[in-house]
């Protein structure tokens, strides 16, 4: 694997009320979506509460605890995305965007939306309307994105890189978790803020730092169960490389995006001393996701069971044999790794930080995808309506 954490020098900070906020957060989804005792202990090694309080180190326990629901959640929302037909993801969209738009008033017993309305509700009693829209209009974007992502599943469509360059911005996941930054930091960043070119491009590279480097941290996994919606895959379909050339250069692409992100970063313009006080949490917010999802993403079971640590150190994996078609996937915590070592070099990030695929243009930047943990119960229908 490419050496990311060595070549990104942020520092890693975390929240020290995440213990206690992840182990209450975990019992929640636990209450609102059951699972068997072999999903429960794949979810329990997901770690999903280390990830929010290395993303989010400064804001306060409630808060913190909304985060951390909302990110258990999303894992589940991804998880119940991938048992589901697109007419079905349909159906699961239109509880949740009921529940967000309306989390007092929208009827429903459907788990998801449940889970929905327990997290919004808290999230609205502080979250600056700004913040609140921006985080309901990624939702909408989030299920319209997974929805063509289930098409291309049960077609068997492979999408070449541009198409997945779109689809994955918002597949990602990354866009509301933005949103949880200015909650998180008390903050409403105003439009011209929002929607200037600058902020644009850094969130663009922040997503696809966040994206692609899972990618390649998840691409044993997935590509041993046959998945092929990761960008490792796809530069190897479009590109006819072999795994090593591939994972190196989705990592060059990588670096590239860190050397945008910092670039920017380093000239972005005046909005006045309040706003510019903002908008430095708000960057600085970035910051922490990128720097600690890549802790994370060793420290969780997700990728490389019990191994993180190693693996952390080595930069290597073995490569796991691929699945027959017909099998189910067990979970990764519960996969072996096969005995034949893909050796991997750590690549040195490009000396001027450029590459042909990437532009300062938001929507230049490749993004990829978030490894969720496997699939649980499916629910094939959800019920809701408005109370009259």
């Amino acid at each position: 694997f490419p050496d990311f954490i060595s070549y990104c020098d942020y520092p890693l900070r975390i929240n020290p009320s995440g213990p206690d906020v992840a182990k209450a957060s975990e019992q929640w989804l636990l209450d609102g979506a059951p699972l068997s005792e072999r999903k429960r202990k794949a979810f329990l090694g997901l770690k999903s509460g280390d990830l929010s309080a290395m993303c989010y180190p400064d804001v306060e326990a409630d808060r913190l605890r909304v985060v951390a629901d909302y990110m258990n959640y999303l894992f589940k929302l991804d998880d119940w995305s991938d048992e589901f037909e697109a007419d079905e993801i349909h159906v699961m969209r239109d509880c949740v965007m009921g529940c967000l738009e309306d989390p007092v008033g929208f009827a429903t017993e459907e788990p998801v939306g449940l889970l929905t309305k327990s997290f919004f509700s808290r999230f609205v009693k502080t979250g600056g309307p700004g913040c609140r829209q921006r985080f309901i209009d990624t939702m909408e974007l989030f299920f319209r994105a997974v929805t063509q992502q289930a098409l291309d599943r049960i077609n068997d469509d492979i999408p070449d890189l541009e198409s997945y360059i779109a689809l994955r911005r918002d597949t990602s996941g990354c866009k509301p978790c933005f949103a949880l930054i200015e909650y998180a930091a008390g903050i409403d960043l105003p439009d011209e803020v929002v929607n200037h070119r600058s902020i644009k491009i850094l969130e663009d590279a922040a997503n696809d730092l966040v994206s692609w480097s899972n990618d390649i941290f998840s691409f044993n996994v997935e590509q041993a169960r046959g998945d092929t919606h990761n960008s490792v895959i796809i530069v190897m379909n479009e590109e006819g490389l072999d795994i090593q050339a591939a994972i190196d250069h989705v990592g060059s692409l990588c670096f590239a995006t860190l050397n945008t992100f910092a670039r920017v970063r380093a000239s972005l313009p005046s909005w006045g001393p309040d706003v510019d006080a903002d908008v430095e949490k708000y960057v600085m917010g970035l910051q922490d996701w990128i720097i600690g999802s890549l802790h994370w993403s060793f420290l969780t079971q997700r990728y490389f069971g019990k191994n993180g640590e190693e693996v952390k150190k080595t930069l290597t994996v073995a490569l796991l044999p691929k699945k027959a078609a017909q099998q189910t996937p067990a979970p990764q915590a519960e996969v072996q790794q096969s005995e034949v070592q893909q050796e991997a070099e750590s690549k040195s990030a490009p000396a001027d930080g450029s590459n042909p695929v990437l532009s300062d243009a938001p929507g230049g930047l490749l993004t990829a995808i978030w490894g969720m943990f496997g699939a649980a119960f499916r629910r094939a229908t959800f019920s809701s309506h408005r109370l009259s």
